[in-house]
């Protein structure tokens, strides 16, 4: 067989360098990290600021002492980041809160931004307790409220039989953006019950155990 001429020991020296090249793309391409679409590492802010405390109460500290602040966030993705590595109120110990209120305002009737509001009350099943408690904290963060400024927060009371979920908002007086409040909250956890707005001092003026006259009722 003839030698091969230089010419076609050139063009075939050419191919196999083109080769060789199309290889190495290949296998950078391969080990390089897959692209990350910028729409992921982008976070959706919320409205507010929230923070969520937990108070379990202990005969030998004060109410006050019990509390404990668990975290604050204002993104949705922490919220979830949040909400999905805590215990729902159907695991928490009877006699426990879940608070969770705009970060400027304490849960406690003596904040300034309390004291002259009161709240709309669901008692549930202790079976629906996390699922209400959970449509409750999408309202809040969501800004379901046509008045989500006289919303200062939420606070879920387990007991031993029943579970007691409560919105608070920033002025009794305000009777339009109180029942405003309660129709939409009523409307979206799809309730048929009698939702009662009680005010905080009215409940705070009351024996241990005892009962309030609710002003509004939805």
């Amino acid at each position: 067989m003839a030698g091969k001429t230089s010419e076609e020991v050139e063009q075939q020296q050419q191919t196999e360098n083109a080769e060789q090249n199309q290889n190495q793309e290949l296998v950078e391409q391969s080990s390089a990290p897959e692209s990350v679409d910028p729409e992921c590492l982008i976070k959706h802010p919320l409205q507010h600021t929230w923070t969520l405390w937990y108070l379990e109460m202990d005969r030998n500290r004060s109410w006050l002492d019990s509390m404990n602040q668990v975290s604050s966030f204002s993104t949705v993705e922490d919220f979830w980041s949040l909400f999905n590595h805590i215990r729902g109120p159907s695991e928490i110990k009877v006699g426990g809160d879940y608070m969770l209120f705009k970060s400027h305002i304490r849960p406690m009737w003596e904040d300034d931004a309390n004291k002259r509001g009161g709240r709309w009350i669901v008692t549930t099943n202790k079976n629906l307790s996390d699922r209400y408690w959970l449509d409750t904290v999408l309202c809040l963060i969501g800004e379901a409220f046509e008045h989500s400024d006289q919303v200062c927060g939420a606070i879920v009371n387990v007991r031993l039989k029943t579970d007691k979920i409560s919105i608070w908002t920033s002025n009794h007086q305000n009777q339009v953006a109180v029942m405003d409040i309660g129709q939409t909250y009523k409307d979206r956890l799809g309730l048929r019950q009698q939702l009662a707005y009680h005010i905080h001092k009215d409940t705070m003026s009351s024996a241990p155990g005892g009962s309030t006259k609710a002003i509004y009722n939805v």
